[in-house]
């Protein structure tokens, strides 16, 4: 039986290349004819993947039912980007059988609903077992075979160790957690910081801001997971401060990349144009306010990247009133 990977972007090409040297039999799809064009006529020289190559065993498709059900997938992986979730899960649903294990690996949480990409697949596809990978994994470097390690939650542990033995190679370090909420969530808001970080790094400022970005915007993700119901343990963890840190410091990053240029300058638009990639940030970071006011939990950071990318806020202006902040203690439990 194969594995069925949704989505031929970085991420869905990297996790085909990672399976297919182990020896697994892979089947890549896209909606896009042109995208599978592309990989068809040049495995070796892969967009926005130098130095990997697409093992020739991969196969590549634009028939979601072949890829989803004729196919007689052992499990199928979410690998479209954060806005396409919802489309791709209705497109497929009718071809996914009962107790089909399906892993999201995208990050993001849906604005209009706010419900997160796990939600959205349960949703659209009940019959499914569904599952999250997340945690510090640059595609760019999981194509290469470059050390890295994730975390994967699942509803029971006999669906986490089977995920967990799926992907998990000598290059590839696999962990299991039960706290689904705590892993979609590090890996979903992290993203909102990563912009922040990038801003940062496009005023000129130093090591000094990004550190207290990244400190500051951990303990903005930690107090919104809390309230929802994630562990603290897995926030401080590889989908929590694993993820945040590799984000917030990596050229790699797509988040880093667009804040970097409205640092520099650049409009949002010419930002994401410039980066031409899916900028997950952007689309979680009004969801993230929402659920920063539904859970009555203060996410300053969060706040000033939204009035930065939909109010036309100054950057600098967003720093200042970031430092005029109402003195406060570091940590409410501290008792004097």
């Amino acid at each position: 039986m194969s594995i069925s990977i949704l989505g031929a972007g970085t991420w869905g090409t990297a996790l085909s290349i990672l399976l297919a040297n182990k020896g697994r039999e892979v089947i890549l799809w896209s909606k896009l004819e042109n995208e599978i064009k592309a990989l068809e006529e040049n495995r070796g020289f892969i967009k926005n993947l130098p130095g990997a190559v697409l093992p020739d065993s991969v196969k590549l498709t634009t028939d979601a039912e072949y890829a989803c059900k004729t196919s007689e997938p052992e499990l199928i992986v979410f690998a479209v980007a954060s806005p396409f979730v919802r489309s791709t899960a209705q497109l497929v649903s009718g071809y996914i059988r009962d107790k089909q294990i399906i892993v999201n690996v995208a990050k993001g949480i849906e604005e209009s609903t706010l419900d997160t990409l796990l939600d959205i697949i349960k949703e659209e596809i009940p019959q499914a077992d569904a599952a999250v990978l997340s945690g510090p994994s640059h595609a760019e470097e999981v194509s290469r075979l470059i050390p890295t390690t994730v975390v994967v939650a699942a509803h029971s542990r006999s669906t986490a160790e089977y995920l967990q033995d799926a992907f998990m190679t000598d290059r590839f370090r696999v962990y299991t957690s039960n706290d689904i909420i705590g892993v979609e969530l590090g890996g979903s808001l992290k993203n909102v910081i990563a912009l922040a970080a990038g801003m940062s790094d496009g005023l000129g400022f130093g090591d000094n801001t990004k550190a207290a970005l990244m400190t500051r915007g951990l303990a903005e993700i930690n107090r919104l997971g809390i309230a929802m119901g994630a562990k603290p343990e897995t926030l401080s963890g590889l989908s929590g401060i694993g993820d945040l840190f590799v984000t917030c410091t990596s050229h790699h990053s797509r988040n880093w990349n667009a804040g970097n240029l409205i640092g520099k300058g650049r409009s949002v638009e010419e930002a994401l144009k410039e980066v031409n990639q899916v900028v997950e940030g952007v689309y979680c970071a009004k969801a993230a306010l929402k659920l920063a006011h539904k859970y009555y939990v203060e996410m300053p950071i969060v706040e000033q990247v939204n009035k930065i990318l939909f109010e036309n806020k100054p950057v600098d202006e967003a720093v200042n009133e970031l430092f005029m902040r109402e003195k406060r203690p570091e940590h409410n439990l501290i008792n004097w």
